[in-house]
């Protein structure tokens, strides 16, 4: 892909208007338009207990649990609402617990023993290809 400067994108986006466009004020907008996507999705075991400190999943309902050892899903969505779905589906397909899920971003971290993590990251990622359409990424494992 060659790159272009900023003149040289003016004039691909203004074509024939560029010439009555130069000196005048611009204003350029840019917007996010989501389609149907799983654009992230990680399992990971931490090696430290600040992970899960800095996740947040030390407060609220998690005060007082330990987490050490567990593993942790982290999968992101857009439309960002599929996050809700995205949960329903890891409950029902392995033991695991929401850590935190996110209906105005997309995000949804999961937590529990490496394997049920595993299975529930894999088969929300399956059903939202295989049964919903969506673009899905391949879930990254460490």
């Amino acid at each position: 892909m060659a790159s272009f400067g900023t003149k040289e994108l003016l004039e691909k986006i203004f074509h024939d208007d560029y010439e009555n466009l130069k000196g005048r004020t611009l204003r350029m907008t840019r917007l996010r338009i989501p389609g149907k996507e799983v654009c992230l999705a990680h399992v990971f075991t931490p090696t430290s207990g600040e992970v899960y400190h800095n996740l947040g999943l030390h407060i609220g309902v998690h005060e007082g649990e330990d987490h050490s050892g567990e593993a942790v899903g982290i999968i992101r969505f857009t439309p960002w609402e599929a996050v809700v779905v995205a949960a329903d589906t890891a409950m029902k397909a392995a033991d695991i617990r929401i850590g935190f899920m996110d209906r105005f971003c997309g995000s949804l971290i999961i937590t529990g023993a490496h394997a049920q993590v595993e299975t529930a990251v894999d088969e929300t990622v399956r059903f939202f290809g295989d049964e919903l359409g969506f673009m899905v990424c391949p879930v990254n494992k460490s």
